[in-house]
């Protein structure tokens, strides 16, 4: 009896190992054979016949049906193979360097063979369709999915997370920063009166607050690989934050999904296209630009086409499409001719492949111009006013320049007379040009009869500087040249789309563009639904942007719903955000998915009330209490049984570190800032060419969604952060002890830090202030063992800074923002050393 029970016990283990409900259920194809035969057979059996071996091809029923024995399953030639000791008969043979088949493995093959080896579609390739659920709102349906796998994996649901840590862990999902000790009370009181009420109003007022926008488009910014430089060696600045403003303002108004993918695909080409649309269509030219003098513009121009397909493909198809720009795809069925097919909606504009415009760019906080450069097409944006103000200030210049060019012959003559007094007399040349000075070398070798010589125009310009009436006119040029300079601040030029320069577009060879093969005409891949055309119609991008958002359409809601998952659970309910296809991950929760996918397509593509779904939802609100148990059966909280726990992103670190303080500026928009950041760094990076002009005064304290970002590196008070130098929509989390560095000791931190501490000496009782500093961080009240750490680290330090008083005049001078001279700096630096404890503990830096 004991045998046979351990026996059963055995079996049911090693059933669960390689995969949900195998060993109590049918067979699945999707879900328990595809990804064995993807994974070891598909690289040379699959999709791709110019890579196929042996003329075998296993993901099509017809074509591997030979392979099966339905009478006699163990004697399939299938079988045979995956499970044959021989290696030079063995699949996948050993120099394909993966690994082998498992026993448990070729058991689930030969069980699906027994039943009838049924292939099915993939599950990501066909329209969802809306699950069966008694649920009637999305909160009750989230629940109903994730509670049915609940009970086939052995969990329940944990305990509800207290209102505060709730109210906490959703305002840093919905703004991106923590709430105020007023706003947490407030919610605490509000739920002791009015109950269950209270939260939806609570998410009510997030999804109304403008930090909403500013939250949501932080993630889409890495999406759309937005940068404020163009990349590469030279790395050059660009104008196109209107874009980003954008994104905010369409997060903020709530647009419609389907609306905000139109516009950035294709806002160009609607009928009469505003502003603002013509800027969304900035989301295709957020590629990094080339602008060396060497390299070849008709590469350039296919490298940002192949950025442009790439990325659309990741965005809302959830597909790795960038494998087919030298060949067909391994696994999925995507051709080369599907990758230059849609790259042919994107090679219709008049970019040069280089930048074709610069403007120089002068702040007055600045000590001299920046350089931004652009490549058509572009559209200046700004009010009317602020246009006419500029075009009238060029006219000025160019009045003012033609003023010095009608006496154009003149001041060569007197150039002439005065380069050759100097001459003749040495020392009236010593005292009208320092030998130091560059231009002193060409006051013998300079050609006077000739205006085109170099030299020649090197004193021109140094006689001008110092000579009337010529100086004259020159601060007058200088004048109007500053003018025009602060006004095209105001009036960035956006790189946009425009179908201005239709191209003829074909297969590259091995992805050469020197190499062109068949011609292609811009179509969709035939594994989904066809473009909806009339007949003779020319497809453009707009019908591909209609195509993403279309009701039959498999992918984009299923994508789109995943990664709004991940922003709020730390992982979507497909784990591979970027690949949908045969290689990517299986939905843990499918049915969930399908039924959210539907939901937000019906809904009107509609983001905040998917997101305020989600937030009510048990599943959302649940505590990130675990115990060890729960941990070791999943470790990931794939099955949700827990609410999510996770570090915050670097950036959101940052904000939380200037919201809590205080010091956080609110102004939403405008041009990239400059905060803190160590010398040093971009010198490094750019030959020496580009300086970190630091900001100073409420631009140190703006959002890091605003934060000047360089392509070649990334700001350096943030970690885990995409190099916005390609499309990313994974989340990348790190340990190392470089991030402790930066929130320990990062200028940010620090003065936050110590503005904090200032702000809370009101509280004259130290228990007291101790409490509120540790409920503002965590949203709870700390421990009596924690309150009695913190106290005794408050005295530890008193007695450190009053024994080493420098060492406290020095941490609370760190930073731009005014020390508190009320407070002694002994226990000012005290306070700052909790501060920035209280900051750092993994509560804090935890959502």
């Amino acid at each position: 009896m004991k045998n046979s029970t351990l026996t059963a016990l055995c079996g049911l283990f090693i059933a669960f190992a390689i995969g949900p409900w195998t060993a109590a259920s049918e067979i699945s194809f999707n879900r328990d054979i595809r990804p064995i035969l993807s994974d070891r057979c598909y690289y040379c059996h699959g999709f791709d016949e110019n890579h196929r071996e042996a003329g075998l091809r296993l993901d099509m029923r017809d074509e591997a049906e030979y392979l099966f024995d339905f009478d006699a399953p163990e004697d399939s030639e299938i079988i045979y193979r995956i499970t044959s000791d021989d290696p030079d008969e063995v699949m996948p043979p050993p120099s394909a360097h993966k690994q082998a088949i498992t026993k448990e493995e070729a058991d689930l093959i030969r069980r699906w063979i027994a039943e009838g080896a049924q292939y099915e579609p993939h599950w990501a390739f066909v329209k969802p369709e809306r699950p069966q659920t008694e649920a009637t709102d999305t909160s009750a349906a989230i629940d109903d999915f994730v509670g049915r796998q609940h009970h086939r994996h052995g969990f329940q649901f944990a305990g509800e997370a207290a209102p505060a840590k709730w109210l906490r862990r959703v305002t840093l999902d919905l703004i991106g920063v923590p709430p105020t000790v007023e706003e947490l009370t407030t919610f605490e009181e509000a739920v002791r009166n009015d109950g269950e009420a209270a939260y939806p109003r609570a998410v009510d007022r997030l999804l109304a607050s403008p930090m909403y926008g500013e939250r949501m488009a932080l993630d889409w910014l890495d999406v759309a690989r937005f940068a404020d430089t163009n990349g590469f060696q030279a790395d050059a600045y660009r104008m196109n934050w209107p874009w980003r403003d954008w994104v905010i303002d369409a997060f903020n108004t709530n647009m419609p999904f389907d609306q905000f993918t139109i516009e950035q695909l294709a806002g160009d080409l609607l009928d009469n296209p505003t502003e603002d649309q013509l800027i969304a269509t900035a989301f295709n030219r957020n590629h990094m630009i080339q602008a060396e003098g060497g390299s070849i513009p008709e590469e350039n121009r296919a490298k940002n086409n192949f950025d442009r397909v790439e990325t659309t493909g990741t965005t809302w198809l959830g597909l790795t499409v960038g494998c087919c720009q030298c060949h067909d795809h391994k696994f999925d069925p995507l051709k080369q001719s599907d990758y230059y097919s849609l790259m042919g909606f994107f090679n219709q504009i008049s970019e040069t492949g280089m930048t074709s415009k610069k403007m120089s760019v002068k702040d007055p906080d600045r000590p001299y111009a920046v350089n931004y450069w652009v490549d058509k097409p572009f559209i200046a944006v700004g009010d009317e006013k602020l246009k006419q103000e500029l075009a009238d200030a060029k006219k000025d210049v160019a009045k003012a320049k033609a003023k010095l060019e009608a006496r154009r012959d003149e001041y060569v003559t007197a150039a002439r007379e005065w380069i050759q007094e100097i001459r003749d007399d040495p020392d009236l040349g010593a005292t009208r040009i320092k030998p130091s000075e560059y231009v002193a070398r060409f006051v013998l070798s300079a050609d006077l009869d000739n205006p085109n010589d170099n030299g020649f125009k090197k004193l021109i310009e140094t006689f001008l500087k110092r000579v009337e009436p010529w100086k004259s006119i020159q601060k007058e040029i200088s004048k109007h040249v500053a003018i025009e300079s602060q006004l095209q601040a105001q009036i960035p030029l956006v790189m946009v789309m425009r179908d201005d320069q239709p191209r003829e577009t074909f297969v590259y060879l091995r992805g050469n563009y020197e190499t062109p093969g068949e011609k292609v005409e811009p179509t969709v891949p035939e594994f989904l639904p066809p473009l909806d055309l009339k007949e003779g119609q020319k497809p453009n991008r707009l019908d591909l942007a209609r195509w993403m958002v279309s009701p039959e359409h498999p992918l984009t809601s299923r994508v789109a719903v995943n990664r709004l998952w991940q922003l709020l659970f730390g992982r979507g309910l497909v784990s591979t955000p970027d690949d949908f296809g045969l290689q990517g991950a299986l939905p843990t929760h499918p049915d969930l998915l399908d039924w959210l996918a539907v939901e937000f397509r019906e809904s009107g593509w509609n983001v905040k009330e998917l997101m305020k779904g989600i937030v009510l939802s048990r599943t959302y609100r649940q505590s990130a209490i675990v115990d060890s148990e729960t941990i070791a059966r999943d470790p990931h909280n794939e099955w949700l049984a827990r609410g999510p726990r996770m570090r915050l992103d670097s950036r959101l670190l940052r904000d939380q570190a200037l919201s809590l303080s205080g010091l956080l500026h609110p102004e939403i928009g405008g041009p990239p800032v400059a905060p803190y950041q160590p010398g040093g760094i971009w010198e490094s990076m750019s030959l020496n060419k580009n300086h970190y002009m630091r900001d100073n005064g409420e631009k140190l304290y703006r959002r890091s969604l605003y934060t000047v970002w360089r392509r070649v590196v990334a700001p350096a008070n943030f970690f885990d952060v995409p190099s916005r130098q390609s499309c990313s929509v994974a989340i990348t989390r790190t340990s190392t002890p470089l991030h402790a560095l930066i929130t320990l000791n990062d200028t940010t931190y620090v003065e936050a830090a110590r503005v904090w501490a200032s702000s809370l000496a009101r509280i004259e009782d130290n228990e007291e202030r101790l409490q509120q500093m540790f409920y503002a961080a965590t949203a709870r009240t700390p421990e009596p063992e924690e309150l009695t750490t913190l106290q005794q680290s408050l005295e530890l330090a008193r007695n450190r800074f009053e024994e080493n008083p420098e060492a406290a005049t020095e941490l609370i001078s760190t930073g731009e923002a005014p020390v508190d001279d009320t407070l002694p700096d002994a226990e000012h630096a005290a306070w700052t050393t909790i501060a920035l404890l209280v900051m750092n503990l993994d509560e804090t830096l935890c959502k």
